[in-house]
């Protein structure tokens, strides 16, 4: 896969020495963090990209610099408006997407919310599970005639899926006490799981999906978090890696957390990392140690039979909606 890139790895430089003039990507959750780093490094090289967000008014002002760094860069941004807590809105923007029919290099599927009090998404569905993964397959799902042949889905993941795999039967916590660490694994998980049979199912056209651990670092993401919460998660997941050997973990600053997005999406063999799920700009291992904040990727998360379960049980909450 050509020059080797690591954990310390940034966006700028993963794209070192590449023009991308010509090509475009959609990416969601632009307006802050690593989405917004994301778009900064690819018009930084001349792509052109339409960022999917929840507040236009928002990213217009969030996004101004990047704006900047397209002009200097020979890029362009573009915002189209998206709730991916709303069926409805996934559909205009869908439809929008549609009817301008520009084609696309890749998607990038980076939009998300973490560890939310317990709630539902206007079509009913928990929030965690709707946002994260439900409005990204549906709407991915819709714009999936825009991909190129021989394109790309990049959708990110995390390290919290090893909390806990999908629960098909009772996705929406209807049975069970609602924890939001465990409903945010269990979305991650189903990321993973879509990009599985994403695939599968599109490879015949060359397409390949991937999902992506980005790396820790301090973003918008952990804004349901008090300080003291959000120090208690770091000080219980160094104690977890010291108990099992493993060195201490390592806040990423947020250009080295975007570096792995843009490696998959632009620079990666895509017949290489196809199906896999990456971090640090490489095929993470499969590590089944019950240890929630071990590296790698549980075998759950990768299981072709549950994604295909998964698939069909999302195609069934969409139409029942």
């Amino acid at each position: 896969m050509n020059k080797k890139f690591g954990a310390k790895s940034t966006a700028d430089e993963v794209l070192s020495g590449l023009d991308l003039k010509g090509k475009r990507f959609l990416i969601t959750g632009v307006s802050s963090g690593i989405g917004l780093e994301t778009v900064r490094a690819l018009v930084s090289h001349g792509a052109s990209v339409i960022g999917a967000v929840r507040e236009l008014a928002k990213a217009r002002s969030t996004t101004a610099p990047v704006r900047d760094a397209a002009r200097r860069g020979g890029g362009k941004l573009e915002l189209i408006e998206v709730d991916l807590g709303s069926l409805q809105s996934i559909g205009t923007c869908a439809d929008q997407l549609l009817a301008d029919g520009l084609q696309l290099d890749a998607i990038i599927a980076n939009a998300g919310v973490m560890a939310t009090p317990f709630g539902h998404t206007v079509d009913g569905f928990e929030t965690q599970f709707g946002v994260n993964y439900l409005g990204h397959f549906a709407l991915i799902n819709r714009i999936e005639p825009l991909l190129v042949d021989n394109g790309r889905l990049v959708v990110l993941s995390s390290q919290a899926h090893r909390v806990a795999d999908v629960d098909l039967d009772d996705p929406g916590f209807e049975r069970q006490a609602y924890e939001p660490f465990v409903a945010y694994g269990r979305s991650k998980t189903a990321t993973n799981l879509f990009a599985v049979e994403f695939d599968r199912r599109h490879r015949h056209r060359g397409i390949r999906a991937v999902s992506v651990m980005p790396g820790n670092s301090f973003t918008d993401l952990a804004r349901h978090f008090t300080q003291e919460q959000l120090q208690g998660l770091f000080d219980r997941v160094g104690k977890a890696r010291a108990e099992a050997g493993l060195p201490p973990p390592e806040l990423k600053e947020i250009p080295q957390a975007a570096a792995t997005s843009v490696w998959a999406a632009v620079v990666a063999d895509k017949d290489d990392i196809g199906g896999h799920y990456l971090e640090d700009c490489a095929i993470a291992a499969i590590n089944d140690t019950p240890n929630p904040f071990a590296d790698g990727v549980r075998s759950y998360a990768l299981d072709a039979d549950k994604a295909k379960q998964l698939w069909v049980k999302s195609e069934a909450l969409i139409r029942a909606a």
